[in-house]
């Protein structure tokens, strides 16, 4: 044991609207729990999974209980987690009916040789486990594909996917994510929330980051595993966020916010959407909750 005060963030996402009241009392609640876990010597991938789970449960944020619906008239969510000592990773992709997909993701994870599984055969890994369901939505819509497609653009950036990084006593980081996705989606389109190195990285040479904002342009890039080489070259949290986040906007035009932590409890929160809604806490007064912090300047011109 190294004697790391332990340390939890999360993020509730990135977009163009403030947070509301009640979802910033949420991720002051779900900071609560992952810390308290974290202060027992619970390891850092279990307060991740934990604190996910209070948003999934809230129904305030697009995951979980909360996850918007695809075109089709399906909900079908994505989650992934990932700890830092071994490169354990577990994730599931357009799974459907449960409320707690990143307890799903960490079963992948521990229970299986996998690091992701899809899809209808994601429902029934789940179900194996007795994961609580959630209702089905209504009768899904038979829309044509072309009507379908015309409907996906332009895509819009809002608050909703949740994650969360944390380092433990050990100084063992993890990182995870949980999302419906974003507005206006195709039904099969997946974003970077499941992907490994994009949504989230962990490792225990570097740091943890987890991913918000539009999928596509996170996972042009890598983003996750982007910042943690920075973090592995000697870069503090917050340069190696703002590089990244600086490289996805003149690249690609990209939107997105990051949580960074290394094992030694240093961290950043950094976004170039107007907001994100995300908080950290050490224990130390009262948890920290907000939607503006390190914000990226935009350039005018590439």
């Amino acid at each position: 044991m190294n004697g790391t005060a332990p340390l939890i963030l999360a993020h509730g996402g990135a977009g163009s609207r403030s947070i509301t009241s009640e979802q910033q009392e949420l991720l002051g609640a779900a900071l609560r729990v992952g810390y308290h876990l974290l202060d027992r010597g619970a390891p850092a991938a279990t307060a991740v999974e934990q604190t996910i789970r209070v948003l999934e449960r809230s129904g305030r944020f697009n995951a979980g209980l909360g996850a918007r619906l695809q075109l089709d008239g399906g909900r079908r969510m994505d989650a992934s987690i990932m700890e830092g000592k071994n490169l354990q990773a577990g994730a599931v992709a357009s799974i459907e009916d449960i409320v707690h997909p990143i307890t799903a993701a960490r079963l992948v994870m521990e229970e299986t040789n996998h690091v992701l599984l899809v899809g209808p055969m994601a429902t029934v890994f789940a179900n194996h486990f007795k994961l609580e369901r959630q209702r089905s939505p209504a009768l899904r819509r038979r829309v044509p594909y072309g009507a379908l497609l015309k409907r996906t653009k332009p895509i819009s950036s809002r608050h909703g996917t949740v994650g969360a990084v944390a380092v433990d006593r050990f100084g063992t980081v993890a990182a995870g994510a949980s999302t419906g996705g974003i507005a206006r989606m195709l039904p099969g389109r997946v974003g970077d929330t499941p992907l490994i190195g994009c949504g989230v990285y962990a490792d225990n040479r570097a740091g943890a980051v987890s991913m918000t904002g539009i999928g596509e342009g996170i996972i042009r890039i890598a983003a996750a595993k982007a910042i943690c080489d920075r973090l592995a070259g000697g870069a503090v949290p917050i340069d190696s966020a703002r590089q990244v986040l600086k490289m996805l906007v003149a690249r690609i035009q990209g939107s997105a916010g990051s949580l960074v932590v290394t094992p030694a409890a240093r961290f950043a929160i950094v976004h170039v959407t107007p907001y994100m809604a995300a908080g950290w806490w050490n224990g130390k007064g009262e948890p920290v909750v907000g939607d503006r912090f390190e914000r990226v300047s935009i350039p005018t011109s590439r």
